[in-house]
């Protein structure tokens, strides 16, 4: 296969399944929060001229494509495997999981799922083609990768209030310099991935928000 062929628009209605959802992950590479997935069947003919991938979208057309997808789409499902699922079964398998999730969870069921990158999913009981930069070729895979993008940014933002400091609602839990920084100064929370690095050397730094509480403890008892 020539380099070039990899930037070449996929024809998914080519395939012959009318149920044929887009899969793809978001968040695998972040130092915080969950891995999520979503899987997407379109109707034949869709059309979305501003559908791409979602990385290269802006939030407010991403926000904007993401309910027009969820109201034009055959079916739609988000789902997630959790910090503690990614430090169990490493993140790799951690995001196949959100993405078996995400294809069982559709309701009309996929005949065929198109797979974001160069790795099936394990135990997916339809049929599944990889499509590697799926998310910028292939209509369904980026409609799934905008509905899994704006899902786990609204997540990060409920996070950024909860765990002030580490601007999650800037860096949606990617391995920034200031969110580096604020994890040396603040330590670790409840929502970082404890083994991941950049944040398992830092786990002695007991977060910032449990040191006050102590305080806090403290002075009512004395």
């Amino acid at each position: 296969m020539g380099s070039g062929s990899l930037l070449e628009p996929v024809n998914w209605q080519s395939f012959g399944e009318s149920l044929c959802a887009g899969v793809d992950e978001v968040g695998r590479g972040c130092l915080a929060g969950p891995v999520y997935a979503a899987a997407v069947i379109l109707p034949p003919n869709f059309e979305l001229p501003e559908l791409t991938d979602s990385k290269l979208l802006t939030p407010p057309v991403r926000s904007r494509l993401a309910v027009a997808i969820k109201s034009q789409a055959v079916a739609w499902a988000i789902e997630s495997a959790s910090i503690e699922e990614i430090e169990k079964i490493n993140i790799l398998h951690a995001s196949l999981l959100a993405m078996k999730r995400a294809v069982e969870a559709l309701n009309p069921k996929a005949r065929l799922a198109l797979i974001d990158g160069n790795r099936p999913v394990t135990g997916l009981l339809v049929s599944q083609k990889t499509i590697v930069k799926g998310d910028l070729r292939c209509l369904p895979i980026s409609a799934a990768s905008v509905l899994a993008k704006v899902a786990r940014d609204e997540l990060m933002n409920d996070y950024n209030r909860l765990y002030p400091g580490f601007g999650f609602d800037e860096n949606k839990g990617y391995g920034t310099p200031i969110h580096r920084q604020a994890i040396e100064a603040l330590g670790p929370t409840p929502i970082h991935r404890r083994l991941f690095s950049g944040v398992k050397e830092f786990l002695h730094v007991q977060y910032a928000a449990n040191r006050n509480s102590e305080r806090t403890q403290g002075a009512e008892l004395s």
